[in-house]
């Protein structure tokens, strides 16, 4: 599919214009790097498991069976050597311009940091960092994927958790809130990676009112009508087109 150059330009003009840009972005994102996302064709929900997808990213699981939830993590999630592509680098760049001032992310590996950004807001937490559930000692991810079976504290023996938010756990509300604050003082909302089918993700975008807001995504999403420009292409192509 080739890039549609007349809303390349048109994207490329409204950066040069902003000078508050808030990025929000998904799985879409990372998915150049080499991470599976989750509802795509090839994503994780598409695949057959023993158990629901879900079920592997839950608080229930970790608690009544963490050998089988510390198998999968290791072997789907936590084991890929990836680096930042074209839109975790473009983001870092125009943060040291001065012209985006928060990412809002809800993917949980890191990427934005690798390439540079500092503003970043990771509303599923970080799964490079770990800590007991006990005694809450930080680790680092090496604490889990160079050892086996159940991750244990030196200290005291409680179970190591990677620093994301499973199922049956709440959001930061306050990371929450930091992040619509962003939205509502930015002069542009720029979404990517993201069919927006979930919360927070809707409900945050919402938060900017009479502002350009724009939308790369492969697929639809259900706010396509509200944005200025639509591009549906991955996101990192268009980042380098520009």
């Amino acid at each position: 599919m080739e890039i549609n150059e007349e809303k390349i330009e048109s994207l490329r003009k409204a950066v040069d214009k902003a000078e508050n840009i808030v990025f929000f972005g998904g799985a879409g994102v990372s998915t150049e790097s080499g991470l599976p996302d989750f509802r795509g064709e090839k994503g994780l929900y598409r695949q057959k498991y023993g158990l629901p997808p879900e079920s592997y990213f839950s608080l229930r699981l970790l608690k009544y069976d963490p050998e089988e939830f510390f198998k999968f993590q290791r072997k789907r999630i936590l084991g890929y050597d990836v680096k930042p592509n074209a839109a975790h680098l473009k983001l870092a760049e125009w943060e040291k311009q001065g012209k985006l001032r928060a990412i809002i992310t809800q993917n949980i590996d890191g990427l934005h940091q690798e390439a540079g950004s500092k503003k970043v807001i990771e509303l599923h937490g970080n799964i490079k960092h770990c800590h007991c559930m006990v005694c809450h000692k930080s680790y680092k991810i090496s604490a889990v994927m160079e050892t086996e079976g159940i991750p244990r504290c030196k200290i005291c023996r409680g179970i190591i958790k990677p620093d994301t938010v499973l199922y049956g756990e709440k959001l930061d509300v306050r990371l929450l809130e930091k992040a619509a604050d962003h939205i509502r003082k930015a002069d542009m909302l720029i979404v990517g990676g993201t069919s927006l089918t979930v919360t927070p993700a809707v409900s945050l975008v919402h938060e900017c009112k009479d502002k350009p807001l724009v939308i790369i995504n492969l697929g639809l999403t259900p706010l396509d009508g509200r944005a200025n420009i639509r591009i549906y292409d991955k996101i990192g192509k268009v980042f380098s087109a520009l």
